[in-house]
C-alpha cells in the first residue's frame, strides 16, 4: 500500500504581526487571490508547499499545506523531510518563523486503488454506499464530490473524515467539464482514491504524545499505515461482495456453527433493511458483534451485499487492491 501524506501547519497571529508577515512574504505576483479573504501563495508549489493567508476581520491566520510526495523523494527518511521543511519555512518567512512556531492542525493519508475501469469504480461505490452509517461515523456530502461517485463519512466526535471516490469523476468535477485534459485523465481512469483525514489538532493528538510539531509530524508519518487502516477497517468490512442469494449459499456451506450461521444470515437481511451497517448491528442485539464480523472475514465474505437491481453479481474484496504489493 502506497500512502501519500498531506498535512497542515497553522498559526493565528494578531493583526500587527500578520500584516508584517503578509507584506514581507506575499507580494501578490503570480498568486491566486482566493475567496473569503484568503490569499493563496503557490510560489513553492513545485516543492510541495502552499501558503494560505486568511485576512479575516476576526482572525488572522496563516496555513502551510505540505505535500510530502513533492517535498522529498524518499518520505521514509523522516528526519531529512523535517529538516528540509524547516529550512523552506525559515527561508520563506525570512527567518521570522520555523516549523515549531506552528501547530500541526491536520493530516491527510491518501492512497489509490486501481480497480481497472470506470464501471468498476462506480460498482464498488454503489455497493459500499449500502454501508450507510457505522459506529462513530455518519454519512457526509461535499460540494466538490459527486454523491453518486463517492462514499464519504464524517466522525461524530473524533474530527476524522473518511472519503472514497472515483478519482476521474472528481477531476472532471473540479475542472467543471467532461472535456478536461484527456492526457491528465487517462492515468486516473479506473482509480478509487481513499482518504483518511485528521481534521483538527485533537485528532492529531490521538496518535502522538509528542509536544513539539516536529515530533508530532515524525510520529504520524512513521505510523501512517496504522493510522489509515485504523479508520479504513472500521468502515469497510473485509470480504468479497455477492448478491444476497449467493452470500446465503456461501454461509450455509462454509459455517458449521448453527448459532453463528443463523446470526450471519440475520445480519445479511438487516443491513439493506436498516440501510445502515451500524443500525443493523444494533438491531442484532448481540454482545459481541465483532465475533460475527470476524466470521464473515474468515470465509472472505462481506456482510454488505450487492443490490438486486445492480447488474454486477460479484466484486472482489477491496482489500485485495488496497494491500496489493504488500509483503504481508
Amino acid at each position: 500500500m502506497n500512502l501519500n501524506q498531506v498535512f497542515e501547519l497553522s498559526a493565528v497571529l494578531d493583526n500587527e504581526h500578520f500584516q508584517k508577515v503578509f507584506a514581507k512574504s506575499y507580494d501578490g505576483e503570480d498568486y491566486i487571490d482566493g475567496d473569503s479573504g484568503e490569499y493563496i501563495d503557490h510560489s513553492l508549489g513545485s516543492k510541495g508547499i502552499t501558503v494560505i493567508y486568511r485576512d479575516s476581520q476576526y482572525k488572522k491566520k496563516i496555513r502551510v499545506i505540505v505535500n510530502t510526495y513533492l517535498l522529498v523523494d524518499d518520505v521514509s527518511d523522516i528526519d531529512r523531510l523535517i529538516r528540509k521543511l524547516d529550512k523552506r519555512i525559515i527561508e520563506y518567512f525570512n527567518g521570522k518563523y520555523r516549523i515549531d512556531d506552528f501547530v500541526l492542525s491536520g493530516m491527510n493519508f491518501v492512497t489509490d486503488m486501481d480497480v481497472g475501469t470506470r464501471a468498476n469504480t462506480l460498482a464498488y461505490l454503489k455497493v459500499l454506499k449500502r454501508i450507510g452509517r457505522v459506529k462513530g461515523f455518519s454519512p457526509a456530502s461535499y460540494e466538490y464530490f459527486d454523491d453518486n461517485a463517492s462514499f464519504c463519512l464524517c466522525g461524530n466526535s473524533n474530527d476524522i473524515e473518511f472519503l472514497l471516490y472515483d478519482l476521474e469523476r472528481a477531476f472532471i468535477r473540479q475542472h467543471k467539464s467532461a472535456n478536461a485534459d484527456w492526457k491528465k485523465r487517462k492515468p486516473i481512469k479506473g482509480i478509487l482514491r481513499a482518504e483518511v483525514r485528521l481534521m483538527k489538532p485533537k485528532a492529531v493528538r490521538a496518535y502522538t504524545d509528542a509536544d513539539d510539531v516536529s515530533g508530532q509530524i515524525a510520529d504520524l508519518l512513521k505510523n501512517s499505515r496504522n493510522i489509515f487502516l485504523d479508520t479504513f477497517t472500521q468502515i469497510i468490512p473485509f470480504g468479497d461482495f455477492y448478491k444476497k442469494d449467493k452470500a446465503v449459499e456461501i454461509i450455509r456451506k462454509e459455517v458449521a456453527d448453527s448459532i453463528m450461521r443463523r446470526r450471519m444470515l440475520r445480519l445479511l437481511v438487516l443491513i439493506p433493511e436498516k440501510k445502515s451497517l451500524r443500525l443493523a448491528q444494533k438491531a442484532m442485539n448481540c454482545r459481541n458483534i465483532e465475533k460475527i464480523m470476524d466470521s464473515f472475514a474468515k470465509i472472505n465474505l462481506s456482510p454488505v451485499t450487492i443490490s438486486k437491481r445492480h447488474d454486477v453479481k460479484y466484486l472482489e474484496c477491496l482489500y485485495a487492491y488496497l494491500l496489493d504489493g504488500d509483503e504481508e
